[in-house]
Formats: structure tokens, sequence, C-alpha cells
């Protein structure tokens, strides 16, 4: 990976990234995460696991970690770098520029380093240069209301620009169904979807798949 311009070749069709709320009970939220791996074309899964001991935590991974990957999407692990080898795990997702850097050793050259929460152009630069999978943009702090995410106009400035310059892939970020098709046209190759989809579990994989229609590329839509 290099921060070089992109070459132009035909677009990928974007995708979805699927980001689970805090879990406690796996047993429980298992049919709901395969109801929505099922609605859409999911390319990856960011399980967040709630505090909890180590090996309940690596449980919790093994269990949804195997039905995502059975579905053939990759698993990655919200900053749990230690447990991602013992989950079995395809890799991590890195908050901030310190934390992707610090746990960049322990997943390169095997698996996937993801990072998000970059606070400036340099960060994410510095992020690709490094070697990372995939930078997100627009995606709120952990536990910070959604009120202070970074308003669209700016995700999709931020997006644009790093399509227009890096290799390395970008994950926006999303807060409504509404939000994925401007981010689609500025040039994200995967679409985020949140902890909103989570919130009415009975309507999550008709959310996913009311998603499918605003991913297709500007040119190809109907």
């Amino acid at each position: 990976m290099a921060s070089r311009p992109k070459q132009a070749e035909p677009r990928p069709q974007p995708r979805l990234y699927l980001v689970t709320p805090a879990i406690d009970d796996a047993a429980a939220f298992a049919p709901v995460l395969s109801e929505a791996l099922a609605a859409g074309d999911v390319a990856a899964v960011l399980l967040r696991l709630a505090e909890a001991d180590e090996r309940t935590r690596i449980n919790r991974a093994k269990q949804l970690g195997a039905l995502v990957q059975n579905a053939g999407a990759a698993v990655l692990l919200d900053g749990d770098v230690d447990l991602v080898a013992r989950a079995g795990a395809d890799g991590a997702h890195l908050r901030g520029i310190d934390a992707f850097t610090d746990a960049l050793p322990r997943l390169k050259p095997d698996r996937i380093a993801g990072g998000g929460n970059l606070d400036s152009r340099h960060d994410a630069m510095i992020a690709a240069e490094a070697g990372a999978d995939y930078l997100m943009f627009g995606d709120p702090d952990a536990g910070v209301a959604h009120s202070e995410r970074p308003d669209l106009a700016a995700t999709v400035e931020r997006v644009a620009w790093w399509a227009e310059v890096f290799e390395a892939p970008c994950v926006a970020w999303v807060a409504s169904i509404d939000e994925i098709a401007p981010l689609v046209a500025a040039g994200a190759d995967f679409i985020a979807l949140g902890d909103w989809i989570w919130r009415e579990p009975q309507r999550t994989a008709a959310i996913v798949a009311q998603a499918a229609p605003h991913l297709r590329l500007p040119e190809t839509a109907a």
C-alpha cells in the first residue's frame, strides 16, 4: 500500500460494513446478525464486545465470528488487538492514529488493520503510508452522541479527497439511509451501518436490504 493516485480502473461496486452494538449476549444477538448478513452484500462486520473477562470476550467473538465468516464476510474486533488471533478474527479496527500505529506490528502482514477516528488529513496520510487496509471517515467516538459526529458535508469532502488520491479503501460511516448515496458518489468503497440499525432488531434485516439500491454507482444507477 502506498499513497499514490489510484489507477484508472473500473470502480468496484461499494459494499456494506456492519458495526455491531456492544454485545454481551452472543447467543441472543446471533439470529439478528445472521438475518442482517443475509439481507445485503456485507463485506465485513466490526464486532464490539461488552466488558467482561478475557475468556468470555473471546468466546463471544468466536461464536459470532464463525457466523460472519461462514457468510463470506471478514470479522474485525473493535480495538481488541490482543484477542484477534485467539478469537480467530480477520483483523482489528483501531481508533486514532496512536492506537493504529501501536497495533500495526501485531496485525500485519497476516491480518487486517483498519483505522478510524482520525482527526486530520495528516493522520490519515500517516496511517495510509504505514499500511492501513482501510480508513473510516465520519465515525463517532465510542460512546459519543450522534449529534457530535462529523456532519455529512465534512465526511463527503474527506471521502472525495481520499478517493481521489489514495489506493487504500475508505469506509464511510452513515447515520441514515439518505446519507449513503452522497457518500457512494464521493467515492466510498464501503458504507458502515452502525448502532441505529440494531435499535429495533425486528427491523434490522429490512434496513440492510433497504440500503442495497443506494449502493449503486452513480453511472449504473437506474
